[in-house]
């Protein structure tokens, strides 16, 4: 993944939204790859680890799910009729749980993937009936296999009349083959289970379909030559990736450049940069460090950007030149 790219990869943190974007959106921040109850917003150790504090308050916008699934919904019906039944009202029900009353109304309102913490004292409260337990068992997310932070880019970037990436760690999640793909998420930590990996890859890979879905969406990627001189796997897997890599960024309406390693220091040097333009005419940037991405809307900054990512198109490699150059790293091999 990117971390986009890395993308697949979540924990539990949200984005800050810039300027327009995300003002009036549902909630933009999700949490990260798994299905089932425990296995995203928050573990049971982790919400023990987090305290009262961070319980009592307002639901912070990056708990809540993007496009909650049915199952959530369902789930959340049964919580709200049974603790009806039971006669109590949110905050009753949330001193039983030891979740803020805004917590049990996002699970209600399936919203919010809950804990198995959250399961275990609803159960307890409202009757023990094993009815929780059996529903917590087919939860499943809506979107799974995509990092809380990144899911809104995700969405945003299906849509896009035009998108271009620079990456300088490692090679961006649209061009992965899948042992590249499986070797960044097997070496991530926290480490995944099994069933949360096969989820992350089967989202990195389904991110690529719109490469060739989409054949008149212009495309534009530059990337730093030693990301593809750091070796992963054998030589076989090597070459399958620059295979991989090629192969995608043939067609005619995808531009691939690299930046070589004597080409010294340049303007993108704060890191990884994504720049998409929407069907309405608006740009839109994304940025990403350790465990968070930001989404940019701001005119002025998205300005910037541009300047940067256009002024590196003329100080790298020209895709033929490029190219060339990723067939003799292949021979190499």
């Amino acid at each position: 993944m990117d971390n986009v790219d890395r993308a697949g990869v979540g924990v539990e943190v949200g984005f800050e939204v810039e300027g327009e974007v995300g003002a009036g959106d549902e909630a933009d921040d999700e949490t990260g790859a798994g299905t089932g109850a425990g296995t995203g917003d928050g573990d049971e150790a982790g919400r023990e680890a987090a305290g009262d504090e961070e319980r009592s308050g307002p639901e912070r916008e990056w708990d809540r799910e993007p496009h909650p699934s049915d199952s959530m919904r369902t789930f959340g019906a049964v919580v709200q009729a049974l603790r009806e039944h039971a006669g109590l009202s949110r905050a009753e029900l949330g001193t039983w749980v030891r979740y803020s009353k805004h917590t049990v109304a996002s699970v209600e309102l399936g919203r919010r993937m809950p804990d198995r913490a959250f399961v275990e004292r609803a159960e307890l409260a409202l009757g023990n009936t094993g009815a929780l337990r059996k529903a917590a068992r087919h939860l499943t997310r809506g979107e799974i296999g995509l990092a809380a932070w990144f899911r809104q880019w995700a969405r945003l970037e299906r849509k896009a009349v035009s998108l271009s990436t620079y990456e300088c760690r490692l090679v961006p999640g649209l061009l992965q083959s899948e042992a590249y793909a499986r070797a960044v998420f097997e070496g991530t930590i926290p480490l995944r289970t099994d069933e949360e990996l096969e989820d992350q890859l089967a989202a990195r890979m389904d991110r690529q379909r719109m490469m060739r879905e989409r054949p008149t969406v212009p495309f534009s990627f530059i990337v730093e030559e030693h990301v593809f001189r750091r070796r992963f796997g054998d030589a076989e897997m090597m070459r399958e990736l620059l295979d991989h890599v090629l192969e995608l960024t043939a067609p005619r309406n995808v531009t691939f450049q690299v930046v070589p390693l004597e080409a010294g220091l340049h303007a993108c040097l704060d890191g990884p940069t994504r720049i998409l333009e929407t069907p309405e005419g608006r740009w839109l940037g994304y940025s990403e460090g350790q465990q968070n991405g930001r989404l940019i809307s701001d005119r002025k900054e998205m300005r910037l950007l541009c300047q940067r990512y256009e002024t590196l198109r003329s100080q790298a490699l020209s895709p033929d030149e490029s190219r060339a150059l990723l067939e003799r790293l292949r021979g190499e091999l």
